[in-house]
């Protein structure tokens, strides 16, 4: 027997678990930007003469950001939007989602960077994984990344960074941080409300939204994405909350927004416990840090770089 969508009786797409509705494509489409929209709003007014920048891997969920950002803002002459792409140096897989990215923001209109580990580094993640280091692949990737998009955002003026994580990787993150007593690391997690110097605060517009239902979204609306995964992913300590959410999503529908609105619940006092710590420049490089030395250049002095 075919569903019908609860909204308009047509032959439903998609059955929402977390709360019994069958949705055909059009209302499912109505059901993502309502909530994105909803969220951005709780995010924070964009002020006059602001400008975006979307970090677009060309995977589904930037992709996807990119597209709502885009749909959203285009209309306000005074909203600059740019798209910043880092290319990790990852043979046969970072490659092919870049040529994605750039044709996604050749037709969207919006000006795309990319930035390369091997121009602001020194070294590709492939050079990373051959000397087979303790640490994990991971562990430099996050780091190196986070250090090219806050020198990119810098450099270009952009004042809010916007994200595509989505709410499985929210709610991975949030246990993980539990799970490992780091509450103070839980207090810095976007969107970002405390505005550091020399550090651009970020947005998750996708943060409530399943990453089925922006994969969804995303073939509804016929938008391209790479759908290759991390050669490297599989050594990631995330891989197992990412196992752990869906158990439990899966026995109890629901599980995965009730750990984000707890988290939620808690945000004000997490941000009473641990203030805004206090920041200065890096011996090495100039880049906020609160030790000596920031976390990239004690990597790349790891790496004898």
């Amino acid at each position: 027997m075919v569903q019908k969508c609860i909204k308009c009786h047509r032959p439903a797409i998609t059955f929402i678990r977390y709360n019994g509705s069958h949705l055909c494509d059009i209302h499912l489409i109505e059901y993502v930007e309502r909530r994105v929209k909803k969220d951005i709003r709780k995010q924070g007014t964009i002020p006059a003469r602001s400008h975006l920048g979307v970090a677009l891997s060309g995977g589904k969920d930037s992709t996807v950001v990119l597209y709502l950002t885009h749909m959203l803002y285009q209309k306000r002459p005074d909203i600059r939007l740019s798209a910043i792409s880092i290319d990790e140096g990852i043979g046969g897989y970072r490659d092919k989602s870049l040529t994605i990215a750039h044709t996604t923001c050749e037709h969207l209109g919006i000006e795309h960077h990319i930035v390369r580990f091997t121009d602001v580094v020194g070294i590709t993640m492939d050079e990373i994984a051959h000397q087979h280091d303790l640490l994990g692949e991971c562990t430099y990737c996050g780091v190196f990344r986070r250090f090219c998009l806050n020198t990119k955002t810098k450099e270009l003026g952009i004042t809010r960074l916007i994200t595509g994580h989505n709410l499985d990787d929210m709610a991975q993150s949030i246990l993980m941080n539990f799970v490992n007593n780091d509450l103070q690391k839980l207090a810095r997690l976007g969107p970002h409300r405390r505005v550091q110097p020399g550090l651009v605060p970020r947005m998750l517009p996708l943060r409530t939204i399943p990453e089925k239902e922006i994969m969804l979204y995303a073939l509804t609306k016929n938008i391209s994405f790479h759908m290759g995964e991390c050669p490297y992913a599989f050594r990631a300590a995330r891989g197992q909350f990412r196992d752990i959410v869906e158990m439990l999503e899966e026995a109890n529908p629901g599980t995965r927004h009730s750990i984000l609105n707890s988290y939620d619940s808690i945000r004000e006092m997490l941000y009473q416990m641990f203030p805004a710590t206090a920041l200065h420049h890096c011996d090495q490089c100039g880049e906020p840090t609160s030790q000596q030395q920031c976390k990239t250049c004690v990597l790349k002095q790891r790496l004898k770089l």
